[in-house]
């Protein structure tokens, strides 16, 4: 098995909305905001290369939507998808299966693209069954009012459309051999979490349950969660386990630290080491 992080750049959002009520004054210390109270975040993914499977978790923002759109958040940086997988050896049509941990924008909008024409839409990953759970889906494509602008219907439909789409059993705790999977609700509904066994260790990507290193002390829960309490009892549970377990989390949208590992102290779970995948 091989893993490849896959950059495909950085976008701005308020760090208020990052961090929920957590005050500025605290969190701004490991993530400073500009004068427009926007911190940097990345959106970095992972390939899994794995016997005959090339697995690609979570794809970005991708690049269909209108310029409005996009000046809500400030896309900047050189990483891009094409880029970062050609980086890696590989191409679109060399992907087998694409795992999307949820379908808000910033983690599945790669996933579709314009055709030739401009006008109709047809997924990127051409070869690649698309996987999600029923559940989820459901909760995307009948979205409630607070998370429906995260849930974009290009992005999203045409999956189903071109035949590409597969579905894992809800609760179903393994992907492939070596591939595990954990079910999250406090971020949104059932919100996939993988765990990967690779030399000798346990890597995690960690989606939007553990956005960053400055995410760490349990409180500190983002205002998008739509039940935060949940998602404080799910760290605590996950992040207990990481420290004793001694697990490689692998971090989706801190725009500087790839991966940690964690301890406990007597104010909690804590930041033990900070280092690339590539350390491994």
């Amino acid at each position: 098995m091989k893993l490849y992080p896959i950059p495909t750049g950085n976008f701005k959002l308020d760090g208020g909305a990052m961090f929920g009520v957590v005050p500025k004054t605290l969190w701004q210390k490991t993530n400073p905001a500009d004068e427009n109270n926007l911190c940097t975040w990345a959106m970095r993914c992972l390939l899994v290369e794995v016997g005959d499977r090339l697995i690609l978790i979570d794809n970005g923002i991708g690049d269909k939507q209108d310029a409005k759109f996009f000046s809500h958040y400030y896309l900047h940086g050189d990483d891009s998808l094409e880029k970062s997988l050609h980086k890696a050896g590989f191409d679109y049509g060399d992907v087998t299966d694409v795992f999307l941990t949820h379908l808000h924008f910033d983690h599945c909008g790669g996933s579709v693209k314009y055709g030739a024409n401009g006008t109709s839409l047809e997924t990127v990953f051409p070869k690649a069954k698309y996987w999600s759970n029923k559940d989820h889906w459901h909760w995307a494509t009948e979205p409630n009012p607070r998370e429906k602008a995260s849930f974009i219907k290009e992005n999203i439909l045409p999956l189903q459309e071109s035949g590409q789409l597969a579905f894992l059993e809800v609760g179903q705790e393994q992907f492939l051999p070596g591939f595990g999977v954990t079910y999250v609700d406090g971020h949104t509904d059932k919100m996939m979490v993988p765990r990967i066994q690779y030399k000798g260790r346990t890597v995690c990507f960690m989606a939007d349950l553990l956005p960053s290193v400055g995410h760490l002390p349990l409180p500190y829960v983002m205002g998008y969660d739509t039940r935060p309490l949940l998602t404080l009892q799910e760290k605590e549970v996950f992040l207990k386990k990481a420290a004793e377990e001694q697990w490689v989390l692998f971090l989706e949208h801190d725009a500087v630290n790839e991966c940690c590992t964690v301890k406990m102290t007597e104010k909690g779970v804590r930041v033990d080491q900070i280092f690339p995948l590539s350390a491994l």
